[in-house]
């Protein structure tokens, strides 16, 4: 077993987590069982400011500090999360930092990763912050995918409501989506008889200034949306996500049923073709969404899909994160 490691995670309040499928739960205990030492806090805890001149200059460094407080976890429902005082912390003093707060992909989300690359073990003196705040900030899900454009279904990301239009009248069947949206939120059907669509964008573009993504509706979500987790750029498993009976999302949030999966041909493609790339930015844990023989999504801030896998696989997905983990944290610097 490894040196034990000094480990924040930054999450949302935990008190309200699901145990029994919440991926940072299971992270949590994965590490608490390899002996490594838990703190807590949330994004809102942290603050960046300077800190004191060194002995041999004039100059002042920056310090950025996290109200935490140490954490002991267990798979007990309404008691599953033990908390000690809470202090002011250095967290260049943590081994590793797991970035773990849900989205959505707002400027909150994108200041968490301009203070955290502060502390990122770049040169090897600091925290590794998982995944790479600098990566996840230049990689939203949505539109990380579109760099790999054979890959994904017939796609539009646009404001122009004509661009918009013109979409729908070429493939008739149509969703659309947030950009910046998780959990399914907000993600409408538009069939080629649907009156909605005016009404939808005028909604949209009244309340954001973001654009819009517009996808091809794919028949082959009716047979299960696949979450295919990958560590280190190689895949380690998939689950299958079912939308329930009238809905066109298969989010677990909104009903998705989890299914038993394995990788198709096309799917074990699609990761070799993106796993250099997700090793290149330090992106450690992703998890990408797959309908029919088409890449829809790579989410890198905050991936889930955990327990389900292991339910499923019979595995240790968590230790295999773990695992990883730990060779990046005793690899010399680069």
């Amino acid at each position: 077993m490894p040196a034990p490691l000094k480990v924040a995670v930054q999450m949302d309040p935990i008190q309200s987590i699901d145990i029994g499928g919440d991926s940072t739960f299971a992270l949590m205990l994965e590490a608490q069982a390899r002996g490594h030492e838990l703190w807590l806090y949330e994004v809102r805890h942290l603050s960046l400011r300077e800190g004191k001149p060194s002995p041999d200059a004039a100059t002042r460094s920056e310090r950025l500090t996290a109200r935490v407080r140490p954490v002991r976890v267990q798979r007990v429902a309404g008691e599953h999360a033990a908390l000690g005082e809470e202090r002011v912390v250095d967290l260049a003093g943590f081994d590793v930092v797991l970035m773990r707060q849900d989205p959505p992909f707002d400027m909150a989300y994108i200041t968490a990763t301009h203070l955290l690359e502060h502390v990122h073990r770049r040169d090897g003196s600091g925290p590794l912050v998982v995944n790479d705040p600098a990566s996840v900030r230049d990689a939203p899900e949505k539109l990380l995918v579109t760099h790999f454009p054979d890959l994904m279904p017939p796609t539009l990301i646009s404001w122009d409501l004509q661009a918009i239009r013109d979409f729908r009248l070429e493939h008739r069947d149509i969703v659309v989506k947030p950009l910046f949206g998780n959990g399914g939120a907000g993600v409408f059907r538009i069939r080629e008889d649907d009156e909605n669509l005016a009404a939808l964008l005028e909604m949209h573009f009244a309340r954001s200034r973001e654009p819009l993504m517009i996808q091809r509706y794919e028949k082959a979500v009716r047979a299960g949306d696949k979450r295919i987790i990958l560590v280190e750029g190689e895949p380690i498993g998939a689950i299958n996500r079912v939308p329930a009976e009238g809905e066109a999302r298969s989010n677990m949030h909104v009903g998705g049923k989890a299914v038993r999966s394995t990788l198709t041909a096309r799917e074990q493609e699609i990761c070799a073709r993106i796993g250099p790339m997700l090793r290149e930015k330090g992106l450690l844990f992703v998890g990408i969404d797959v309908i029919g023989d088409w890449l829809t999504e790579i989410n890198v801030t905050s991936p889930t899909g955990l327990q389900e896998l292991d339910r499923f696989d019979g595995i240790n997905s968590a230790g295999l994160i773990w695992k990883s983990i730990e060779r990046s944290v005793s690899a010399p610097p680069r």
